[in-house]
């Protein structure tokens, strides 16, 4: 099978920018697309979710800010990493309860056909709460997990 548009889910730490380059490698032999997407989970302090944190006090200009510079950050990387590859690359910022679902949405809404994704390596019970975990667990895309 011969993947044509490839999304990363990317936060800018560490197992994201090795899936990054994994996924622009990928792309770039493949001649593939590559979307790019960050998710905020619903009930931090956002840009997207307003001034609000939990439905109490309002946030200031401060933290909207630091979440803004950090999914720019984020996704900037990505974008140079694939403009660096000659592949093409989109971005998509996106609120969710949960980030596994947002990620199986997204790649299903930009008909993208692989998702790459990094992982901390966390085992046991501890990988319940895992992201990466339960994207592979419920997603109908195929899934390459980086380590």
């Amino acid at each position: 099978m011969s993947y044509r548009h490839i999304l990363v889910p990317t936060d800018g730490g560490a197992p994201a920018r090795r899936a990054t380059a994994v996924a622009v490698a990928l792309a770039r032999a493949l001649s593939a697309r590559l979307t790019s997407v960050y998710v905020v989970p619903e009930g931090v302090p956002t840009l997207f979710s307003g001034d609000k944190l939990y439905g109490s006090g309002v946030l200031g200009p401060r933290t909207r800010a630091a979440i803004r510079a950090a999914a720019a950050a984020a996704l900037g990387s990505v974008e140079r990493a694939a403009r660096a590859a000659g592949v093409p690359h989109r971005s998509a910022r996106t609120l969710a309860r949960s980030p596994w679902r947002a990620i199986t949405r997204t790649a299903t809404a930009h008909g993208c056909d692989l998702i790459v994704m990094g992982t901390r390596g966390v085992r046991g019970m501890a990988a319940l709460g895992s992201q990466t975990l339960k994207t592979v667990a419920n997603s109908r895309v195929p899934v390459l997990v980086c380590g």
